[in-house]
């Protein structure tokens, strides 16, 4: 199972970001971007690649302990950037180091099951909006229309383990499907 960790926004919150991104889909090219589905907006904690069977018990165990030592804490979408011209991402403001600390504890979950998670780069909060098709396109102006972008604040009080389920082959412009397959209250 290909699996990772994250932070899901309620639906309240995604119908802002939805208003938002319908008005990025009015910017020059944008038809030319592989814009997320909605129901794949989360915000990755981990990653943990594909998880064998067998280790999904103990990896639950774990991130069952990682959600009880962490407080729920204030997060909301806000701003936005891009990773080069490869993608355009809304950020996270509130209790940024809250999440980062969730992040490392869910990281540190994975590892101590027995996977391997990367730990190279630092942890930028973001969920993944849309994805450059065409490498001449830049996303600088995507970027700069999510500048002022500020959603409302919930408070973030689940940790959930989440599987991928990739598109079939040779199918064009499917997308991975998301399933929660376990979640976690914080503090408790």
């Amino acid at each position: 199972m290909r699996l990772f960790a994250a932070v899901l926004p309620p639906a309240a919150v995604l119908d802002e970001l939805a208003a938002e991104v319908a008005l990025l889909k009015k910017l020059p090219a944008a038809e030319r971007l592989r814009w997320s589905a909605r129901d794949g907006w989360h915000f990755t904690l981990a990653f943990y690649g594909e998880v064998p069977e067998d280790t999904v018990p103990e990896l639950r165990e774990r991130l069952g302990r990682a959600a009880h030592r962490r407080d729920p804490y204030e997060l909301r979408i806000a701003g936005g950037g891009r990773f080069a011209d490869r993608v355009v991402w809304a950020g996270a403001d509130g209790d940024r180091p809250a999440m980062r600390k969730l992040a490392d504890s869910a990281a540190a979950a994975g590892r101590r099951a027995g996977l391997e998670v990367d730990e190279h780069r630092p942890y930028t909060p973001h969920l993944t909006l849309a994805r450059n098709r065409v490498g001449h396109l830049k996303l600088a102006p995507y970027a700069a229309a999510l500048k002022e972008f500020s959603g409302r604040s919930w408070t973030v009080g689940t940790l959930s383990l989440m599987r991928s389920h990739p598109p079939a082959p040779g199918t064009a412009g499917a997308q991975s499907h998301y399933e929660e397959i376990a979640s976690w209250p914080l503090g408790e």
